[in-house]
């Protein structure tokens, strides 16, 4: 079975875990989202790729669902020492020596996706993880500019871990996504998948973001095979993060049903929501959208690989 996975950071990682464990034998390519990266100190970062890196590869700090496991902080200490910032983004030690390596071979004329492929080599996640693009996006977030009273872009970053949302995000701009074009692999990626899947990864700045990159989003929908998705919303809230912020920036409730809505039946096939969402379920199959309620909290590996195998066997329902 060969299965697509678009997938942001920490929801989209934990969840391809318990895909492996649920399809051991299946061939998957993960389509990662990169309008999270950001230039720090000179370097490329990319927390969504290597998220799902080091989360498959066992190198995440389990914790915090991102970064090293075992990490320090010497150079962002020196960093600061020297007045050097920005010092509310924590890069540690090892996840420097990432950053470093990707930086010098994009200089050396690298593109994104061959980098990416070079760095799984080492980490062997078990799955093709592709970037989105080759070229630069950016997810930005207009908020309020308290200084003149009118408005500014701020990067995702800038917003989510040094705001940490606790401003309204009034738009989500992933810019230069209108100009770039899908990697090598993604589209015969698409093309020749059995299912594709949408983990419970944020819909506006992760998945979102991905379907904003031309030629994506029309390739999943004409794929002609199940496409599925998993509710990042359980009981009018999200799991982690702050989805119900962005989701507001674009007009949608956080429900799990209005999400659904929001890809439309047009992209989606099939929709699991929470236990505790099992009335959305009639309303999102009014929207022709296949729904089943299951557990949806990924708590362990089991617990996810239980949500993988419902995800699957909607996918073969409604092939079926």
């Amino acid at each position: 079975m060969r299965i697509v996975v678009l997938a942001g950071g920490i929801g989209g990682a934990r969840f391809l875990r318990g895909l492996k464990a649920a399809a051991p034998d299946a061939d998957i390519t993960v389509i990662g989202n990169t309008g999270d990266d950001i230039h720090l100190f000179g370097l490329k970062v990319c927390p969504d790729l290597d998220t799902v890196m080091y989360t498959l590869g066992g190198g995440i700090h389990e914790e915090q669902g991102w970064g090293r496991t075992d990490e320090t902080f010497v150079v962002k200490e020196e960093l600061a020492a020297y007045g050097v910032g920005p010092e509310w983004f924590g890069l540690g030690d090892r996840d420097f020596a990432t950053h470093i390596v990707r930086t010098q071979m994009i200089g050396a004329g690298y593109p994104l996706s061959a980098v990416t492929e070079a760095l799984c080599a080492r980490w062997q996640p078990g799955v093709r993880l592709i970037p989105m693009t080759d070229d630069r996006v950016e997810t930005h977030v207009v908020v309020d500019a308290p200084d003149d009273g009118g408005r500014k872009a701020v990067h995702f970053q800038e917003y989510w871990v040094r705001l940490h949302a606790s401003v309204p995000a009034h738009a989500v701009l992933p810019v230069g996504a209108d100009q770039a074009k899908p990697a090598p692999g993604v589209l015969e990626a698409i093309g020749e998948a059995d299912v594709i899947l949408f983990p419970p990864s944020n819909p506006v700045v992760s998945i979102g973001t991905i379907l904003a990159v031309p030629g994506i989003r029309e390739a999943i929908a004409e794929a002609g095979v199940p496409v599925v998705g998993l509710s990042p919303i359980v009981g009018d809230a999200p799991v982690r993060g702050m989805a119900d912020k962005v989701l507001a920036a674009v007009g949608v409730e956080a429900t799990a049903a209005a999400v659904a809505e929001h890809y439309g039946s047009g992209l989606l096939d099939g929709w699991l929501v929470d236990t505790v969402d099992a009335a959305a379920v009639p309303e999102v199959e009014s929207a022709g959208i296949r729904c089943r309620a299951v557990p949806l909290l990924m708590t362990d590996v089991d617990a996810t690989a239980q949500m993988a195998r419902a995800a699957l066997d909607l996918a073969r329902e409604v092939a079926a």
